[in-house]
């Protein structure tokens, strides 16, 4: 997209990669932003409507980011993809949790560990397949990105309906043949609901807030300058194509720490599984400048591919987490708002990293060691989760919603709906 018009090289009216960056950006924030708007609005209207209203703002989102590319203004991109786009993200985001949480009521982890690892794992299809699509509608005259744009969406519209169509809730108190729930000291999962306001009156949702920010923080802000970080922590070792397939394998690692972190929860606890984010992070984080000082290259990448695993599975882990303190009824609202993590996470990390780096290099720092610090600053981050989350307890009980609860019936009303 910086060649729009110069085809082969950018000319001096193309967008600078500046520019385009605030796209990703903007849909990263209103992913946040719409979870927390619109998240009790999928909980009670169920999961039918919000799949649809994903797929109709994602697919309109693309059409007009194609429009923006024809005309080549930026900021039709910029509502299209940012806005629009950002909003489908965060609706579709948190439609099956609540769902596929009321399905599985005996594995909620693994459950919401594989939604989640789908939206990771998209990339492996979408990415190769936006090239081929380029390639096949590029010529001498453009680079094919609006109608691939048209395609994509067009693609993903159809199987977001079909998704829509073939959703269901079960009845409310539906379980599996021979289930048994829980005690409610075990684990602490509750067997009570919390309105989805008063649960962001209660400690432990600022705690695990903060748990998740800091956790993804710690794992944003390395995810996005990996490649560089390994070419200059071992300049001559690794080359900008290792670098690559570096990057390639912590997405690997990124999809399949979400499935696999999320259903090692529910054997070991939710709030046992962030202890061990914490305090294993805290010592790869540690690690990482005594790999780049002894030249150790597979000790960097061991590193940060289990890095990258926790960060994945920080995701996926939440929901059944938020489950376990606030109950089922309005998990899915619960989650859209604590998905503000995510987005301020997302400012955070790479502030972080960046800045730091900068700073380290002007004031004369090799670059081999200008993220030494950085490192240590993350582990830090980690050691303040690690407290957020011990502090954790159960939920008070005066929080717990009641049986005559005028709000009770949400539930019954959204399986109808569905």
């Amino acid at each position: 997209m910086t060649k729009l018009l110069g085809i082969t090289q950018s000319t001096p009216n193309d967008w600078k990669l500046t520019e385009l960056g605030w796209i990703f950006s903007l849909a990263i924030f209103f992913l946040g932003a719409s979870s927390a708007v619109f998240g009790r609005w999928v909980e009670e209207g169920g999961p039918r409507k919000a799949m649809l209203t994903a797929a109709l703002c994602w697919a309109g989102g693309f059409f007009l980011s194609a429009i923006g590319v024809y005309t080549h203004i930026l900021w039709l991109i910029y509502i299209g993809y940012g806005f629009i786009g950002g909003c489908a993200l965060g609706i579709g985001y948190i439609s099956p949790v609540s769902t596929l949480i009321k399905w599985f009521p005996d594995r909620p982890g693994m459950a919401t560990g594989m939604a989640i690892m789908g939206f990771g794992g998209g990339a492996f299809i979408a990415a190769p397949l936006s090239v081929w699509l380029m390639g096949k509608f590029s010529s001498a005259t453009h680079v094919g990105v609006a109608e691939t744009f048209i395609v994509l969406g067009c693609v993903y519209f159809f199987f977001m309906i079909v998704g829509a169509i073939i959703v269901r809730v079960p009845p409310p108190g539906w379980a599996p043949e021979g289930y048994v729930a829980p005690a409610a000291s075990q684990k602490l999962i509750t067997k009570n609901d919390v309105f989805v306001y008063d649960a962001v009156k209660t400690p432990q949702f600022w705690l695990i807030w903060w748990v998740l920010c800091l956790n993804v923080t710690a794992g944003i802000g390395v995810l996005g300058q990996a490649s560089a970080m390994s070419q200059e922590m071992f300049p001559g070792h690794i080359t900008p194509v290792a670098a690559a397939g570096f990057v390639g394998l912590m997405s690997l690692f990124n999809m399949g720490g979400r499935f696999c972190w999320a259903t090692v929860s529910d054997y070991i606890g939710r709030r046992n599984t962030y202890f061990v984010f914490m305090v294993l992070g805290f010592v790869l984080y540690c690690t990482v400048p005594h790999a780049g000082s002894i030249g150790s290259v597979a000790l960097f990448v061991g590193c940060f591919l289990i890095i990258i695993s926790m960060y994945g599975g920080g995701f996926s882990t939440v929901p059944a987490y938020l489950k376990d303190m606030f109950g089922t009824r309005y998990v899915g609202a619960i989650h859209g708002l604590l998905l503000t993590a995510w987005s301020m996470a997302g400012i955070f990390g790479p502030v972080i990293v960046n800045y730091l780096r900068a700073y380290n290099i002007t004031h004369g720092v090799p670059k081999a060691q200008a993220y030494n610090n950085t490192m240590y600053i993350m582990a830090g981050l980690l050691v303040i989760g690690f407290i957020c989350n011990f502090l954790v307890k159960a939920v008070a009980e005066r929080y717990h919603m009641k049986a005559n609860d005028p709000r009770a019936h949400d539930q019954a009303v959204a399986g109808a709906k569905a």
